[in-house]
């Protein structure tokens, strides 16, 4: 730290008074040997002021506001406001040192101080060095739409310092921070958004540019580097994205990955889907080799041997209604299928791509494949407080995984050859981990499920009731969807394009027919977990009227954004005409079926705490 002062290495300086903040926040006993020692010590009031946020934020945590309690936030505020004393001594104690400025901007943004506050750290910060990375990073952070600003004053802002930085400097790379904010409120691709599709491209393109002209794995380049790979892999530039990857090297950064989930396990993801997708679409030796040159079937034999191969499926049950679990998935830019579960859950299956023609290709596809909802259970989760218990099936073989905010708590597998069984003492082990996120007492139930041979679909059932949740529907594990044939009864629908009235055409989407559900009681019944899907295509606003949804009160479209313009264009609910007929909004990745038409009165009424969204009823 003292060395990183003397040489004025201000974004080094910064990463390790964060890292060392970070370390202190739960092994606090060399800190307070430190203070001892050397109590007017500059880089010891730098890592104090640190400490502070990270105390703050640790008491508040990156969930959403609705799962925050009063308490929670009174205490957050509390400490931010006697934080303060302690950030200013680490700004007075080392003059010309811009890290303090950049603490200064996370506490103001915190406490939601005014824009004046804020102007005057960043020209303080800006005084002690005019293009310090740490300082314009936060700043851009403040003046996202999320935060206290907008779209165009944060893309504005980090074009400004972009071109006034001078060669060589990792600040050319900032508006790519930009575009990472943007992407976390809209799924930049296809379409037309609040900032134009080429302005982003643009962007890209200058951050390729400046890319190149600095070597593999050089560390200026490694933090615009991260958000470029993540920046292509959004745009379906996967080939790209694998080049930036190597450039990179190990120099993986916290963010934007920590925007998506576990920082680390994130970039190996994105890194490991990126290289899958490319190498698939490499001709093997300059070009492709027919089947029968290897001896395997082709044309309809291979179409039909592919057909038995095993798949790999899995569904989760989400300790959360459908209303909260839509909304926390969205962050995975996947898309997937909700239904209601009995008991107020959420089941969740990853469900079949709608992209449209010629257009970007989700993550899904792209990233994840068939047996990724494992992987976003890690991701979705995070931040919330309610457990995730993903069933899988690979080949035979039945496995289930829990997660809670993020981590994986435990998992367990079924094999389907009876030799492989858990001992007495590993079974009684995750059964107890499983049972404390259900709050079960006697795991004795339990642990004989974990242990059983020879039907792993039943076992797995076993396990379902032992824990007292509901069971998969039957077809779980034997057919893609164990949904298939349930009843749309509402639509909340949305997706990465624009949809614009008399001028897009979006993907077809049918209705499944009102037959017979597996959870109705009686025929053409809606299903108590009427289906759900997040992903999925647009209908735009004449095409739904003359598809026979004709806005009536509460059928039909209606969206709003949290922007006066999109209220204007999707405004009240009313009437025969469809209030979206002429306007178009960017829509997000969500769609879902609500369980009954009042649920799809409430959620239009409410509509305006949703994202961008249209209804279909």
């Amino acid at each position: 730290m003292a060395r990183t002062r003397t040489a004025r290495d201000w974004d080094r300086r910064g990463q390790y008074s964060a890292g060392l903040a970070e370390l202190a926040l739960h092994h606090t006993g060399w800190l307070g040997d430190w203070r001892q020692e050397r109590p007017g010590d500059p880089d010891l009031a730098l890592v104090a002021a640190e400490l502070e946020i990270d105390r703050a934020w640790e008491i508040r945590t990156a969930a959403r506001a609705r799962h925050v309690s009063r308490e929670q936030f009174q205490a957050f505020y509390a400490v931010l406001r006697d934080a303060e004393p302690v950030l200013r001594t680490a700004a007075d104690l080392n003059p010309g040192d811009p890290v303090p400025w950049r603490i200064l901007i996370a506490h103001a943004m915190g406490l939601g101080a005014s824009r004046e506050v804020f102007d005057e750290y960043l020209a303080r910060g800006r005084e002690a060095d005019p293009h310090h990375m740490g300082l314009h990073t936060r700043a851009v952070q403040y003046l996202a739409q999320k935060w206290y600003g907008s779209h165009e004053e944060m893309f504005g802002f980090a074009e400004s310092a972009a071109a006034a930085a001078p060669e060589g400097s990792p600040l050319r790379g900032m508006p790519l921070h930009a575009v990472t904010e943007y992407a976390l409120e809209h799924e930049a691709g296809i379409g037309q958004g609040p900032v134009a599709w080429s302005r982003i491209e643009g962007l890209v393109e200058a951050g390729l540019e400046l890319s190149a002209a600095y070597e593999p794995g050089d560390r200026r380049a490694a933090g615009f580097r991260n958000h470029l790979a993540l920046a292509l892999i959004r745009s379906g530039r996967e080939a790209e994205a694998l080049e930036v990857f190597r450039l990179i090297g190990t120099d993986a950064r916290t963010f934007p990955w920590a925007y998506l989930g576990d920082p680390r396990e994130i970039f190996l993801l994105m890194r490991q889907g990126v290289r899958a997708h490319v190498a698939r679409r490499t001709p093997y030796f300059g070009g492709s080799v027919p089947a029968s040159a290897i001896g395997g079937p082709s044309g309809a034999a291979a179409t039909a041997e592919a057909a038995t191969l095993p798949a790999a499926m899995a569904a989760a049950l989400v300790g959360a209604p459908l209303r909260d679990v839509r909304e926390a998935i969205l962050i995975t830019g996947t898309t997937m299928r909700l239904v209601p579960a009995p008991g107020g859950g959420t089941f969740v299956e990853i469900a079949p791509s709608a992209d449209p023609p010629g257009g970007r290709k989700s993550l899904r596809g792209t990233l994840l494949g068939e047996g990724g909802l494992p992987r976003l259970a890690g991701t979705f989760s995070r931040g919330e407080k309610w457990p995730v218990l993903v069933a899988a099936k690979e080949g035979a073989d039945y496995t289930l995984h829990l997660y809670r905010d993020g981590r994986l708590v435990a998992t367990h597998a079924w094999w389907a050859d009876p030799a492989e069984m858990p001992t007495q003492e590993e079974a009684a082990e995750r059964a107890t981990a499983l049972g404390e996120a259900y709050g079960m007492t006697d795991h004795r139930p339990l642990t004989t499920a974990l242990r059983g041979t020879g039907d792993p679909r039943r076992h797995l059932d076993e396990a379902f009731a032992a824990l007292g949740l509901p069971l998969l529907p039957a077809g779980f594990g034997h057919r893609p969807s164990p949904w298939p044939r349930c009843r749309v009864h509402s639509w909340l629908s949305g997706g990465p394009s624009s949809a614009r009235s008399r001028s897009h055409s979006p993907p077809r989407v049918t209705v499944p027919p009102a037959e017979s559900c597996p959870h109705s009681t009686t025929s053409n019944d809606a299903c108590s977990g009427n289906a759900a899907s997040v992903g999925g295509g647009l209908v735009p606003w004449d095409h739904a009227r003359g598809s026979g949804y004709g806005c009536s009160r509460h059928r039909g479209l209606t969206g709003a954004r949290r922007t006066g313009a999109s209220r204007r264009s999707f405004g009240q609910h009313g009437g025969s005409a469809c209030p979206g007929a002429g306007g178009s909004a960017t829509l997000p990745v969500v769609v879902a079926m609500l369980p009954n038409p009042a649920e799809a009165k409430r959620t239009c009424q409410g509509i305006r705490q949703a994202r961008q969204v249209f209804l279909l009823n």
